[in-house]
């Protein structure tokens, strides 16, 4: 199945999150048990060049492959999709305006503005009709726009209203910054979680797709029951760390 189809039967699809850009690493990532693997081109550290070697990885092992592109870089985003990424989430959609231009270089015309040229993506994908990629791609592919701001929420209703948006993905952290004035950052803010939930559940009531970054894996069985189908976590620091951490302490124990 298809991302999309996943997502349409209402099932939880959990993502790795990459942010090491290596397509070696990837490699590695994409052969764990995780759903679906997340090149990260805002904070982590993938370029065009090792989303467009990674994804080849990440598809040739099953795995639904997924791209975060930097602030404002719709471009990009449309890059993705040509090299074979089946999602992009764009971060800061903030108004309307945002989420037209995201839409736009994220859907083939009708719909958008996205232009031919899927040279990788089609093979990738083991498509050999031109026809039948273009009918379908529109479909297909997947637009998360991020709502981690006071603007995004007030947004929010026109964000979901914008033909070619699919979905709506929470950046946890950003949000409790805003939430917070700045005070501190911290993913599991339970002051939030309020309007956390009514995200997901506007973005469900509009017939789109939740997601979001799950800073501490205790709560991701709530945010499940908000309606968020889409998790993310699992970064390459956080899995050698929490491996090595388990690894030394078993040796630790037999060393005695």
């Amino acid at each position: 199945m298809s991302l999309v189809e996943r997502l349409n039967a209402d099932e939880t699809v959990i993502t790795a999150w990459s942010g090491v850009p290596d397509a070696l690493t990837v490699e590695i990532l994409a052969r764990q048990g995780f759903d679906a693997v997340t090149l990260d081109m805002q904070h982590g550290g993938h370029n065009e060049d090792s989303v467009l070697r990674s994804l080849a990885h990440v598809l040739s092992s099953g795995k639904h492959a997924i791209v975060r592109v930097p602030v404002g870089r719709f471009d990009m985003a449309s890059r993705a999709l040509d090299f074979g990424a089946e999602a992009v989430i764009a971060p800061m959609v903030n108004s309307i305006d945002d989420a037209k231009r995201f839409a736009a270089s994220m859907k083939y015309p009708p719909l958008g503005e996205r232009s031919w040229g899927p040279t990788f993506a089609a093979p990738r994908h083991g498509s050999k009709d031109p026809v039948k990629w273009l009918h379908e791609s529109n479909a297909r592919t997947v637009s998360f726009a991020m709502v981690e701001t006071h603007a995004a929420v007030a947004a929010l209703d026109g964000i979901l209203a914008t033909p070619g948006i699919d979905g709506i993905f929470v950046g946890p952290g950003d949000f409790s910054i805003a939430w917070t004035k700045g005070e501190t950052v911290n993913g599991t803010l339970e002051a939030m979680m309020e309007t956390v939930e009514m995200v997901a559940k506007r973005t469900r009531a509009a017939g789109k797709h939740a997601g979001i970054y799950v800073t501490d894996a205790k709560i991701a069985g709530r945010f499940v029951e908000m309606g968020y189908r889409l998790l993310a976590t699992g970064s390459e620091h956080q899995l050698i760390s929490a491996g090595a951490a388990g690894l030394l302490s078993e040796l630790k124990k037999s060393i005695g």
